[in-house]
Formats: C-alpha cells, sequence, structure tokens
C-alpha cells in the first residue's frame, strides 16, 4: 500500500466551502482504479491547511491511472476554486506500524 499525503493551502474566506466539496471529491476519487482509502485532515494550528491521506494500491494507480484520468479533472475541478496556493502531494511506503 502506498500513502499519499497532500498538502492544501485554502483560501481564508473559503474554508466553509472547501470542507463541504470534499464529500463530493470523495465520490470522485473513490471510483480510480486502486484507490483503498481517504482521510481530509484540518489543522488546528493553521486554519487555512488541510492535509489529504488517499492509500493506493500502488504509486501507479495514483501517478498514472488517477492523475492521468477523467476523474483527476474531475477532482481538481471540485476542489481547485478554494487553493490558495497549488497543493504539494508526496507518498510513502510504510516501514512500520504501532497501535495501542
Amino acid at each position: 500500500m502506498i500513502l499519499e499525503i497532500a498538502t492544501f493551502d485554502i483560501k481564508a474566506d473559503s474554508i466553509e466551502q472547501f470542507m463541504g466539496a470534499c464529500e463530493e471529491a470523495k465520490a470522485v476519487v473513490s471510483m480510480a482504479k486502486g484507490f483503498q482509502g481517504l482521510e481530509f485532515q484540518h489543522c488546528l494550528e493553521t486554519k487555512t491547511k488541510f492535509v489529504v491521506l488517499i492509500s493506493w494500491e500502488t504509486i501507479e494507480d495514483h501517478t498514472i491511472g488517477f492523475r492521468e484520468s477523467e476523474l483527476f479533472v474531475q477532482w481538481r475541478a471540485i476542489l481547485s476554486p478554494f487553493f490558495n496556493n497549488p497543493p504539494v502531494a508526496e507518498h510513502f511506503k510504510c516501514i512500520t506500524i504501532l497501535n495501542k
């Protein structure tokens, strides 16, 4: 499993609208091949900062399959009007887990 972590800087006057758009965006990305799960997180210290955590079967499911699809065009159309700056996305592979 690959974890995509994308950081979003949202326009201060658009936070509530962005949070509503997240629901629509979830429906779009969930149709992508290799999609496994998603979380939107809102930063407590910086109100305009959000991260999205998306689990993919492979990195290619995201970087090729999703990013080169019509679903990505829809995803960006839903979320990008609220961006203050372009998102930063990185991919991670788990090396260890500790749960309590």
